[in-house]
């Protein structure tokens, strides 16, 4: 019958080999103070070496220092944890 429904994207995140996390499907992003970072897109890659002068973001720093990780499988992602609120 062709026809779809619409379901819900899986998140996942996926460490590259000497490079950064990528972030892929439906989230949230916020910043220490809860105040929410909107990516502007549905794939990001966030810093994994520390150097980025982007944070959260990767800008590439970690070619230029030789950052070195082990890459990995893609792992699914939980949305359903309860979002914290800042302490009043």
């Amino acid at each position: 019958m062709g026809g779809g429904s619409l379901g819900q994207v899986a998140t996942e995140l996926t460490p590259y080999p000497d490079g950064p996390y990528l972030l892929r499907g439906e989230f949230r992003l916020t910043d220490p103070d809860g105040a929410e970072i909107d990516p502007h897109r549905k794939t990001i890659a966030l810093c994994r070496c520390g150097a980025s002068r982007r944070k959260p973001f990767c800008d590439g720093t970690h070619k230029l220092i030789g950052f070195r990780a082990p890459g990995g499988e893609a792992v699914p992602v939980s949305l359903s944890r309860p979002i914290r609120k800042p302490s009043s």
